[in-house]
């Protein structure tokens, strides 16, 4: 049986261009999940970094108009079992800041929307 593909943290590059497309608004909560660089709203997550890839959470019309894009596909972080609502963005929009910026606010929008998410109590210390 063939080992499991290697995973593979974001590049610098990436890193820094997701923080600077991010939208300037107080209610983003940028954090880290699994390791790396996330953004959520209320709650809910919105956008993130996953190896190579940037993927942002939107509306199903805004999510079929992204993919009809060359390059952005669902996001699917475990080979067949593709996070619904998600969509990898175009290494092309990567160039174009004022498009991306635009495409995580439309996420930052859309999340916004949805229910927020109750935090869940830490778990009492067993001492």
């Amino acid at each position: 049986m063939a080992a499991p593909p290697k995973w593979t943290k974001p590049p610098p590059e990436l890193i820094n261009l997701f923080h600077a497309a991010l939208p300037q608004d107080p209610s983003v909560e940028p954090r880290t999940m699994f390791g790396v660089d996330c953004a959520f709203v209320n709650g809910n997550l919105f956008a993130g970094l996953h190896q190579a890839d940037l993927m942002v959470r939107l509306p199903e019309t805004e999510r079929e108009a992204l993919l009809a894009l060359p390059g952005a596909r669902p996001f699917e972080p475990v080979k067949g079992r593709p996070m619904r609502e998600y969509v990898v963005v175009p290494a092309s929009m990567h160039a174009d800041r004022r498009a991306l910026a635009r495409c995580l606010a439309k996420g930052l929008r859309y999340a916004a929307s949805l229910p927020a998410k109750k935090k869940s109590p830490r778990p009492k210390s067993r001492r």
